[in-house]
């Protein structure tokens, strides 16, 4: 199974329009998203995909819960997501420093934990655990926007730069 990753959006439309088209053509349905979407409107342009979205510390929007859950179904917007996708474990979070990830991460008993919040691309495997950050399509000040495409079944990681 491939999987789009993707974290810190910041309502940068463009970044977004962009790589989901990439995404579209890739034939990828299933997203994840690592947190910071900032807006309602911004989660509207991933219609269409299976979308699993972990809370960032910039979702404020009160309108995200409901746009996610009409869009994807309830619970499609939570601090953490343990999900079984492709035949492996994956957890989804906003801060990879957050005490609950860095428990799932020691504890080496999920395949792969998605973050975000740096900003910054990542892929280190800790134990049995591959911790990725797919960097950020918006407001990236120190890489260029990018996200990511995971194929469960290879192992494959394609960092893919704006």
């Amino acid at each position: 199974m491939r999987i789009g990753l993707v974290s810190d959006t910041h309502n940068d439309r463009q970044a977004v329009g962009l790589a989901l088209a990439r995404l579209r053509s890739e034939g990828i349905a299933t997203i994840l998203h690592a947190g910071d979407v900032t807006s309602s409107s911004t989660l509207r342009l991933f219609e269409g995909f299976d979308v699993w979205i972990a809370r960032g510390n910039m979702d404020h929007d009160t309108g995200l819960v409901t746009t996610a859950g009409e869009l994807f179904g309830s619970g499609r917007l939570k601090q953490l997501h343990q999900l079984a996708l492709g035949g492996v474990s994956i957890a989804l979070a906003h801060d990879s420093s957050a005490a609950e990830i860095q428990r799932l991460i020691s504890a080496g008993q999920t395949d792969y934990v998605v973050v975000g919040h740096s900003h910054r691309r990542h892929d280190q495997k800790v134990g049995h655990t591959r911790v990725i950050n797919p960097g950020a399509l918006g407001n990236a000040r120190w890489d260029r926007p990018s996200f990511a495409i995971l194929d469960t079944g290879l192992g494959d990681l394609a960092s893919i730069e704006l």
